[in-house]
This record gives C-alpha cells, sequence and structure tokens, in this order.
C-alpha cells in the first residue's frame, strides 16, 4: 500500500486549520485516515502553530511513507526528517507534542505573511 503524510482540512470559511493524517495516497483527500500525526492551525494569532508526535511521524517515515510539500516544511521545522537523515530511532525521538509557534523564518510562516501583504 502506498502511504503518504499529508493535511486534511477542518474548520470554517476563513478560519481553517488541519490535521496531519497518515492515509494511503491512492484514496480522495477526505477519505478514510489510518492515523493522525499532528495539527497545523495556520489562522492561529498572534503565530500560527503546529503541534506534531515526532514518534509517530519518524515511524512513518522509516515505514516508507511519502510527505506532501506543506508536511515536510513543517517536519523540517520540527526537526523530523533531520533526525530521519542521521537515522534516529522513533523510540529515541524526544516528544513533540506540545503545541508550540512556527518560527517565523520557516517557508510556511513566510507564504502566510506574503499572501496578506500581496492583497493589502
Amino acid at each position: 500500500m502506498a502511504v503518504v503524510i499529508r493535511m486534511k482540512r477542518g474548520g470554517r470559511t476563513h478560519a481553517p486549520y488541519y490535521r496531519m493524517v497518515v492515509v494511503d495516497s491512492r484514496t480522495r483527500n477526505r477519505g478514510r485516515e489510518i492515523e493522525q500525526i499532528g495539527i497545523y492551525h495556520p489562522a492561529a494569532r498572534p503565530n500560527p502553530v503546529a503541534e506534531v508526535d515526532g514518534k509517530k511521524a519518524l515511524a512513518w517515515l522509516y515505514k516508507g511513507a511519502g510527505c506532501s510539500d506543506t508536511v515536510r516544511t513543517i517536519l523540517s521545522g520540527k526537526g523530523v526528517l533531520k533526525a530521519y537523515a542521521q537515522g534516529v530511532k522513533p523510540e529515541d525521538m524526544p516528544d513533540e507534542t506540545k503545541a508550540t509557534a512556527i518560527d517565523a523564518a520557516t517557508p510556511a510562516a513566510d507564504a502566510c505573511t506574503r499572501g496578506s501583504l500581496a492583497r493589502a
């Protein structure tokens, strides 16, 4: 089975939030999910918030799961992809389940601010 980690949208109009889920890549966007490994709340104020379970994410990467572009950006900001590249095992990964604001230097946060400035 081809597995991918991607975002599943929730929320209402102009107030989105996303769940980071592991799904079969051949299913539709709102299809059945295998596991939820985190959240991303881009409309949170004052900064966007991302929460990722690093152990689960690393375990799925070792199982061969792919990532969408947005998920790859968030996982690299949290240090999960760096740990994967260094060969850190999922059980050795520190817990990262606390909600933390995304650093302003990450591309996802830059994209949010660029979009709002372009419309002004």
